[in-house]
């Protein structure tokens, strides 16, 4: 079919971002103490990770796409890097959802606190 190379171009990189998305909070959560308020920490440290991720995750594909770190770099570092955090943060709509519901199955892993 004509768009599968398209339609895998996208979907590849969203299934990548939405499994990292559901994979950080699992990771963070051997780090965290139980309870609700290192949970919410928790869930505020994986939105930054997650950020930052997605920020390498979008100039890994820019340079794997052809484009030289030099030219991405032509703007200077803070125009790059202010692209970068907007498409990190406009990749939330990805990992975002997909991380909710893992941190809020984090509860049912707890063996001394109660949710």
């Amino acid at each position: 079919m004509p768009g599968d190379g398209f339609t895998l171009g996208l979907m590849i990189p969203a299934l990548v971002l939405a499994f990292t998305g559901w994979l950080v909070p699992r990771l963070l959560f051997h780090f965290f103490p139980e309870g609700v308020r290192p949970l919410f920490i928790l869930a505020g440290v994986a939105t930054l990770v997650m950020l930052a991720l997605g920020m390498v995750f979008f100039a890994v594909l820019y340079l794997a796409g052809g484009v030289s770190f030099e030219m991405l770099l032509e703007p200077g570092w803070a125009a790059f890097l202010g692209h970068m955090l907007k498409l990190g943060a406009i990749s939330a709509l990805l990992w975002g959802p997909v991380m909710v519901l893992s941190v809020a199955q984090l509860p049912k892993r707890w063996k001394k606190e109660v949710w």
